[in-house]
């Protein structure tokens, strides 16, 4: 059985395990180009090639109903936890709340600015719509929609069976241990379905591109572009503002600090290779190990803004490709469904997009094939995501910090004025993982990335 570490004798240092999903990304990106090439050079063959990604779509879709589960779940668990924390989790918790729903916000107002897609028009006989069948919520059982489709069905039984759970207590801890253990069973089946995404991308791409043209490819660009920008205008505009107002704080010097932990997000792609750095220079910069331990997991896991902007730019750009616009009504209430379905979800690469396929099966369902012309750029945008998520979570715990009287502004100004490094000698991720530093409530289960 392989493990994350290795080592050659007892008193060996371990030697961390080679991360292979480069090769993923450097694939992606071959799949992409290959994809474009036979779209323009044998339109025919690139349209014969629709399947192809249609099939990769279908298992993302075959993930829906078990993440949204054991998200929500859990994710009722960690604000009960998290409440157990007192004051200290409450403002971390309403906090996570009001920037999350902010950024959502963004991604919507930007997303009707730009019209992401507006160039790309899809032909309708691509995506036809189901018969509405109205608002079927109530299961025929309690454990039927774990094998079915309706994602509001399931993300009723999920809420039924979180709230179940907390009123249990300790007894039912051991459930929650139970559906953590299944859930990452969940995102290891994903994890393996994402090593297909090359192929589902070829597919989509070259399908896309067949039918369209040189349209396609403007419009992936034009998506890609504006996500990026919007990420950029939350960090450096509104979490930047939020911390100089609050804390007196430069955005810039803050980030300036965690260089090398954006460094180590953008070469894996995934937030969670800085976690143990994050809580360390938390700590370091002056912020109590107590509120650090309480606001980075759950952090982790709710307040992901990069991911926010994400679903809501993704979800506007597949509905004005496929020439279905989102009206004002759904996007309020794809909104709204996106806040809840993003709280607590485990940032394994993909999740993002397993989450913005539930989304669109709970309003559009005849957008979620649509899905499809995002696996080609998903990557692209996953950088993005991680560091923005980052970066929030970065914010938050200063802010927390700040708010709650735990924050040593003296010992912070001279850290960034350099007159106290951080010792990276002395930074060992097993001292400074989340088990050490949050309360028993928080450290059960290690904390999830946020990509």
């Amino acid at each position: 059985m392989s493990t994350s570490t290795e080592s050659t004798s007892p008193g060996a240092q371990p030697v961390a395990k080679r991360d292979r999903t480069h090769f993923l990304y450097i694939a992606v990106i071959v799949a992409v180009i290959l994809g474009v090439a036979v779209g323009i050079v044998a339109p025919d063959v690139g349209k014969a090639l629709k399947p192809v990604g249609t099939a990769f779509v279908d298992l993302i879709k075959m993930m829906i109903s078990p993440i949204i589960f054991c998200t929500i779940v859990l994710g009722i668990g960690a604000v009960k936890q998290a409440a157990k924390v007192g004051r200290v989790g409450a403002i971390a918790l309403g906090y996570f709340l009001t920037m999350s729903t902010a950024a959502l916000a963004i991604g919507l107002l930007v997303g009707n600015i730009v019209q992401p897609g507006a160039g790309l028009v899809v032909p309708d006989e691509a995506y036809e719509a189901p018969e509405s069948e109205g608002l079927d919520i109530i299961p025929d059982t309690l454990v039927s929609p774990l094998v079915g489709t309706s994602v509001l069905q399931t993300l009723f039984v999920a809420l039924l069976v979180g709230f179940a759970v907390q009123a249990l207590g300790t007894k039912g801890e051991p459930i929650l241990r139970g559906i953590g253990y299944f859930q990452r069973l969940v995102f290891k089946v994903l994890t393996m379905i994402l090593w297909l995404a090359p192929i589902g991308a070829f597919g989509a791409i070259a399908a896309v591109v067949g039918e369209t043209g040189w349209a396609a490819v403007g419009a992936l660009f034009q998506i890609m572009a504006g996500f990026y920008v919007t990420c950029a205008i939350f960090v450096f505009g509104i979490l930047g503002l939020v911390l100089r107002v609050f804390a007196g704080i430069n955005i810039f010097t803050l980030l300036g600090y965690l260089g090398r932990e954006f460094l180590l997000i953008v070469s894996t792609s995934s937030s969670e290779s800085a976690l143990p750095r994050l809580i360390a220079k938390m700590e370091h910069l002056g912020v109590s190990r107590p509120v650090v331990g309480i606001t980075v997991p759950t952090g982790y896991s709710f307040n992901l803004d990069g991911t926010a902007i994400y679903l809501t730019m993704a979800s506007l750009f597949i509905a004005t490709a496929q020439g279905s616009p989102l009206a004002l009504g759904e996007q309020i209430s794809l909104l709204v469904f996106m806040i809840v379905a993003s709280k607590g979800a485990a940032g394994v690469t993909g999740a993002g997009l397993a989450t913005l396929a539930a989304g669109l099966q709970s309003h559009r369902p005849d957008l979620v094939d649509g899905v499809g012309l995002i696996v080609g750029i998903d990557r692209f945008m996953s950088e993005a995501r991680a560091v923005t998520n980052f970066a929030g979570n970065a914010v938050a715990t200063v802010l927390i910090g700040h708010w709650v009287g735990e924050f040593d502004r003296a010992r912070a100004d001279r850290v960034f004025a350099g007159q106290d490094p951080f010792d990276e000698a002395t930074m060992v991720d097993d001292d400074h993982g989340p088990a050490d530093s949050a309360p028993p409530s928080l450290s059960k289960e290690p904390a999830p990335s946020a990509t």
